[in-house]
């Protein structure tokens, strides 16, 4: 154990981890202010314009105020003159993170715990939720989205368009090429995915999607009125694989060994570029000065694909840190105290009704949502009105085997993947997930050696506790020295299980394939076939309340298969 701690020591100085004081503000700060100081801004005289970017498997460490290696000026300089979220949390993969921003819910409340929303599942988010967009333009906002949707696309009544959005440029599912926009869900399962509106784009096709979208967002400010409040989603697929860039931005980074590194670095240097754009054309249009640009990345970087989450623990898809803890910072003239760090706790969940609130709508615990309004945290440096995050409870992933029912207190099965802050404690149960410390893969070929001073051996456990304010970087687990922690917190899992509704899971549809759509990914369930899921649910709940009616044999047929599906599903999973 002595020995580990050393070597981890020697790993951890060797990339300047000591050497970075986070609570500094950042050396790409510019012009006058500090931080913490009150500045005069003058009420707008009408609701705000909205601007959320959103990038995709960018890592924490991915950006040049966390001390990364890539260049990123603009967000540096947005960061540096708005609010810093160093305090904030989103979820450990895409479609969590995008379900649970546009509905301010938690997952176990949109019964899409598990997993993402695959291509050729007859599934997407919960028609029945009114979404962000939907609420602001009840409160009359004109309302855009460009880039990565990846909520489901089976129906036309779950696309954008069809979900608040006036006007949608970008792709449905979860990854496509950044040039020819093709997609592929298995070997022979590939189609074409960049969507205009409900209209397949072929014509757009061999623009770097990077570029098209930020494009697409000047054309939208240079045909709209600043006089009219507008909400602009910008999903970003950068910079999730592929690792595609624009040769002039890989020349920047030639002298990089690592080529995943290298590519992965272009990628975001060349998105940083397009929010520069953005941000410019803003301006250029008279947006800006009534306008709050939001930026946050979607779940941590994949860190054997160029990310990098350093010093945090873990990657994309876990619950350590380096799959949750985001990137975020607000940049906005109508900010009250600008050039500063946050450290209020938010979670993408509080977008919702922050966002609602400030377009003059109402959103509350009412509705439902599990988000909270932050805007006092964020713009006065008021005290977050949020006090714990349920980051997911999975039942469907894979239980640990070291995990039990006696092992949580008799109150919770330890083997099911849940994780969970409250105050200053975070509780892991189950498999979180791959849990190494990574630092970044700058060199051609990283050392062993080196790579295995942070390597972690399997645990022979199913339970963990972090005070997550003492130890960000999740070293020293007090589970056994606080089993009063432990059960508090695993009490809290069970009142919010209790809220649980079924996971929504389906097996995959092979109506789905691009082939059946002229080559594109698109909607294909038919009005008839809704028709008759719907009766056949309805003939269900007939028969459970005693009203026996007749199944027409195809019917019981299509139920026995759907069921057998969905276990077959479930064990592969």
């Amino acid at each position: 154990m002595h020995a580990l701690t050393g070597l981890s020591l020697v790993s951890l100085l060797s990339f300047g981890y000591l050497s970075w004081d986070w609570s500094k503000p950042s050396l790409a700060a510019d012009g006058p202010g500090e931080a913490g100081v009150e500045q005069p801004s003058a009420a707008p005289p009408q609701p705000p314009h909205i601007i959320f970017i959103l990038t995709d498997d960018q890592g924490y460490h991915d950006v040049g105020y966390h001390g990364s290696d890539i260049e990123t000026p603009t967000l540096d300089r947005l960061a540096a003159e708005g609010v810093k979220l160093e305090n904030y949390y989103i979820q450990p993969i895409c479609t969590p993170s995008r379900s649970q921003l546009l509905t301010g819910r938690y997952q176990i409340h949109t019964g899409l715990q598990h997993s993402i929303i695959r291509p050729r599942q007859p599934n997407c988010l919960p028609l029945d939720q009114v979404t962000l967009p939907q609420k602001l333009q009840e409160a009359g906002y004109s309302t855009h989205m460009v880039g990565k949707w990846h909520l489901g696309f089976y129906r036309k009544e779950c696309l954008p368009t069809r979900r608040g959005f006036d006007t949608f440029l970008g792709s449905l599912t979860g990854n496509v090429d950044y040039y020819t926009y093709d997609n592929c869900d298995g070997p022979g399962v590939c189609g074409f995915d960049l969507h205009e509106g409900e209209s397949v784009a072929w014509g757009l096709s061999g623009q770097y999607s990077t570029m098209l979208y930020a494009q697409r967002v000047s054309h939208i400010l240079a045909s709209h009125s600043p006089r009219r409040p507008l909400f602009l989603y910008v999903a970003f697929q950068a910079v999730h694989t592929p690792l595609q860039s624009p040769r002039e931005y890989l020349y920047r980074y030639r002298t990089m060994g690592n080529v995943a590194r290298r590519k992965y670095a272009a990628m975001v240097t060349c998105m940083d570029e397009a929010v520069r754009n953005i941000t410019w054309a803003l301006k250029r249009y008279g947006f800006y000065n009534n306008s709050v640009i939001i930026f946050s990345s979607d779940n941590g970087g994949q860190t054997f694909s160029g990310g990098s989450n350093w010093p945090l623990r873990g990657r994309k898809g876990t619950y350590w840190e380096g799959g949750v803890r985001g990137l975020g910072f607000v940049h906005s003239p109508l900010l009250k105290r600008k050039r500063r760090t946050s450290r209020a706790l938010v979670h993408i969940t509080d977008w919702y009704p922050t966002l609602v609130g400030l377009a003059g709508g109402t959103a509350s615990a009412a509705d439902g949502l599990d988000g909270y309004d932050v805007w006092p945290a964020i713009s006065e440096g008021r005290a977050s009105p949020r006090t714990e995050i349920l980051h997911n409870i999975d039942p469907l992933y894979n239980h640990a085997r070291h995990g039990s029912l006696e092992a949580g207190f008799g109150i919770w099965n330890t083997a099911v993947q849940a994780a969970i802050r409250v105050g200053e404690w975070k509780l892991l149960t189950g498999d979180p997930g791959y849990g190494d410390w990574i630092p970044p893969q700058t060199l051609a070929a990283f050392p062993g050696s080196w790579w295995n001073l942070e390597r972690m051996a399997s645990a022979r456990q199913a339970v963990w506790l972090f005070n997550i304010s003492a130890d960000p970087y999740e070293r020293e687990d007090l589970a056994g020295q606080r089993p009063d922690v432990v059960r508090a917190l695993l009490a809290r899992l069970v009142d919010y299980n209790r809220t649980a509704i079924p996971v929504r899971y389906p097996a995959e549809n092979p109506r789905a394939h691009p082939d059946f759509n002229g080559g594109a990914w698109g909607p294909w369930a038919s009005d008839e076939e809704e028709e008759e899921e719907e009766e056949e649910a309805g003939r269900a709940r007939s028969f459970s309340r005693g009203r026996r009616k007749k199944k027409c044999k195809i019917c019981k047929l299509r139920s026995f298969f759907r069921k057998l599906n969905t276990r077959l599903m479930s064990q592969r999973i």
